[in-house]
């Protein structure tokens, strides 16, 4: 194999737990092909290999308790029997795992939110202003009942979404429709919910600061938002390059 032979030069941004990692997952240019998603092979490095070293630990606003680092390789020589998948295939095997982890990040954030606004309620019904609790006020429990309505739309699209991927069907559209939701969302209830804590929503002490940091990543990681949105709309059939 041509891609065997070949030592894996270059390097790895945004590796999960990149520092302490037994192994890394990574996509790897293993042919000529000029077309981008046919030129990659899925591939399986142990950390440990010559040739592999973590470069630095990235400094992050969030997601403290799991580290990220930049991985270099120099002349790193991976056997055959680590290739995921076909040669030259994974893009598409990638592309297939997204849809798992797009799913999985919608799981996350629902318990997150109903936490959030739960733990918003009890601190509101017990801080008082001007007389009265913050959450006497109309705009606070509006507020919450909206953003808690909100979630229970999220929730029953994930629903929908887990049955169609578990009865075989192509959930592409709706695994994308799900993570930009779930992604826009959870910032949308942590900003909000912090803003009812005042000032004690800006400290380290509570838990709705630390979820308004860790929660940002949700409309970046696993495509961005603009990219779900690109797919969506090749799926409407807006994209300009879907029209031509």
């Amino acid at each position: 194999k041509q891609w065997y032979q070949r030592r894996v030069r270059g390097g790895k941004m945004w590796t999960t737990n990149g520092t302490q990692a037994d192994w890394m997952c990574m996509l790897v240019n293993t042919n000529d092909n000029p077309n981008p998603h046919r030129n990659k092979s899925l591939i399986c490095v142990p950390m440990k290999t010559k040739g592999v070293s973590v470069h630095r630990k990235i400094s992050k606003m969030g997601m403290h308790s799991s580290d990220t680092a930049e991985i270099t390789m120099e002349n790193v020589r991976v056997p055959l029997d680590n290739l995921i998948g076909e040669e030259g295939k994974g893009f598409q095997h990638q592309m297939n795992q997204f849809q798992n982890e797009r799913i999985y990040a919608a799981a996350g954030a629902i318990p997150a939110m109903d936490r959030a606004i739960q733990e918003t309620i009890e601190y509101c019904s017990q801080r008082k202003a001007f007389g009265k609790t913050i959450l006497d006020n109309q705009y606070v429990h509006y507020r919450l009942a909206e953003l808690q309505t909100e979630v229970e739309c999220l929730r029953a699209m994930l629903y929908q979404c887990v049955d169609q991927h578990v009865a075989g069907e192509d959930i592409t559209p709706q695994a994308t429709m799900l993570k930009l939701k779930s992604g826009r969302l959870v910032r949308e209830v942590s900003d909000s919910c912090l803003q009812f804590w005042g000032g004690m929503g800006y400290t380290d002490d509570v838990f709705i600061s630390r979820m308004f940091r860790d929660t940002r990543l949700m409309s970046i990681g696993g495509g961005a938002d603009e990219v779900m949105l690109n797919i969506i709309c090749k799926y409407m059939g807006t994209d300009p390059s879907s029209r031509k």
